[in-house]
């Protein structure tokens, strides 16, 4: 069955960077579009990046653009979300997903960006 297992969040300190990992099983990476979200406490969950299935076309929401990157390893069926200059506001819990027949989510991981 498809899991997506996140990890790689923490405690940073503003200005910081961390590196998220989402390992992807049960389908064919290759051909699906990935993305991360974010869920900061008291909110809704929000898209902050997408990358198609070859890395071609990515997308951020505006606060992170210039600040993030999202990229792919099809070898090894993984997603990155590579976060520089972290901002206290972006502290919440990321998780990464997929449409393959219906919207598959990971656990989670949490972020916070706290001096």
């Amino acid at each position: 069955q498809v899991q997506l297992v996140e990890s790689g969040g923490g405690l940073v300190q503003p200005g910081g960077s961390l590196r998220l990992s989402c390992a992807a099983s049960g389908f064919i990476f290759s051909m699906y579009t990935m993305r991360w979200y974010r869920q900061a406490p008291g909110k809704e969950r929000e898209l902050v990046a997408t990358i198609d299935g070859g890395g071609g076309s990515r997308g951020y929401v505006d606060s992170v653009t210039g600040r993030f990157t999202i990229s792919r390893d099809n070898a090894k069926n993984t997603v990155y979300l590579q976060m520089n200059s972290l901002k206290p506001e972006d502290t919440g819990v990321y998780y990464c997903n997929t449409l393959f027949q219906r919207a598959y989510w990971g656990q989670g991981t949490q972020v916070t960006v706290s001096s």
